[in-house]
């Protein structure tokens, strides 16, 4: 639903006039926006082009060189996965745009020559084909004048990179469509502190409002940080997590959720555990995550090993869940192209408003897998000594 109002707040023209907006799970709603705000090209955007024509054009040639055209971009994006881009872009990639934007154009003159008195299947294929096409022409023209309010990347595969572009901020936008329009209300049990800055708030009429929560912490709870761990980043640690997680494992009966930073600790520890546990060992990889959860749920001495998609809008109430563990800060990635470029924006000031908050929002979602009824119980366990400091 974040990402359908982005899109509204984006054009205008997705859902009904309104006077009132709930923006559920607040902490997510800059990240929602910059994806919504921004735009994607890639080599499949042309072939899925090439798929929405080909039945309805006669220029078999033209078709053709759209496709290749795909192939060039997607060629010229490979060579940068993982690469923040400024607004000059490098020759080859900048030619490939060129090519498809040329292709693009082509295949729209073509599509506005089809007869309007054309049969109401081709007429309506016409209709889409136009709308795909129109919206291609408008991103790749907007490739053209980037500025410095914006970040360019490519991510993906090897076999499909995407070239991604999203706004530095999002404050403008708010200022423009949301907060001057209609009276908004934000909720999240994780609201970080610096959000109402973030998402320029400050500078129009706000409340914050802090409700509390009905659950008992300090009588359910417990946290346990491992302070006598190494550090994340010594060679030592992988080895004394797997042991301390063993330990925590047996003595709560299994009936565990361990969360990691990342799919490689979470493979590593299951491989290096399953075969010293008396208990099953799920890892969310084995099915999908409704049958996943049902499994773990069923099965109350079993073990689920989870990444980033398990740290946030999971509920498992009951005994099967009364050990959470977290295997280190989740700070985000430094090699992140659009946080690289707010922490440039922000200077001295980065670590503490773009990594604290995101790392203390997502720890605070993680922790909140444990409690979720009046009469759960249990224990989170941090691995990361540096949460004692």
């Amino acid at each position: 639903n974040s990402h359908l109002y982005g899109l509204h707040l984006a054009t205008d023209a997705v859902l009904a006039e309104h006077k009132v907006a709930i923006i559920d799970e607040a902490h997510q709603f800059e990240d929602v926006l910059s994806a919504t705000l921004g735009f994607e090209l890639s080599g499949g955007r042309m072939r899925h082009l090439v798929r929405t024509t080909q039945a309805i054009l006669d220029d078999a040639d033209l078709v053709i060189r759209a496709d290749e055209a795909g192939d060039e971009l997607a060629d010229a994006l490979r060579r940068y996965r993982d690469q923040r881009l400024s607004a000059d872009l490098p020759e080859d990639l900048a030619a490939a745009l060129i090519s498809c934007r040329s292709r693009a154009d082509r295949i729209h003159n073509a599509l506005r020559n089809i007869p309007d008195d054309a049969p109401d299947d081709v007429k309506n294929r016409k209709l889409r084909a136009v709308q795909s096409v129109t919206a291609l022409i408008d991103d790749l023209d907007a490739m053209s004048t980037l500025s410095d309010e914006q970040v360019a990347w490519v991510e993906g595969s090897e076999g499909a990179p995407v070239l991604k572009v999203a706004p530095l901020r999002v404050d403008d936008v708010l200022h423009e469509k949301l907060w001057q329009q209609r009276a908004t209300v934000l909720t999240s049990a994780t609201m970080p502190t610096s959000l109402p800055d973030r998402l320029g708030i400050t500078s129009h009429p706000h409340r914050v409002l802090d409700v509390g929560s009905p659950f008992d912490y300090e009588n359910n709870a417990m946290l346990y940080c491992a302070a006598h761990l190494p550090d994340p980043r010594d060679d030592n640690y992988r080895d004394a997590l797997h042991q301390e997680l063993e330990q925590l494992i047996v003595a709560a009966g299994g009936r565990t959720l361990a969360l990691f930073t990342s799919r490689r600790a979470m493979l590593e520890a299951a491989d290096e555990l399953e075969p010293l546990l008396p208990y099953a060992v799920y890892t969310q990889d084995q099915l999908p995550k409704a049958k996943l959860i049902e499994a773990f749920t069923t099965d109350e001495s079993s073990c689920l090993f989870a990444t980033m998609s398990f740290w946030q809008g999971v509920d498992i109430p009951g005994p099967a869940l009364s050990l959470v563990t977290i295997d280190r800060l989740p700070f985000p990635r430094p090699d992140d192209p659009l946080l690289q470029a707010r922490r440039d924006l922000a200077g001295n000031r980065a670590f503490r408003e773009i990594d604290l908050p995101r790392a203390a929002t997502l720890l605070a979602q993680g922790a909140g897998r444990l409690i979720r009824r009046s009469t759960d119980h249990g224990v989170v366990a941090v691995f990361d000594p540096r949460l004692a400091t």
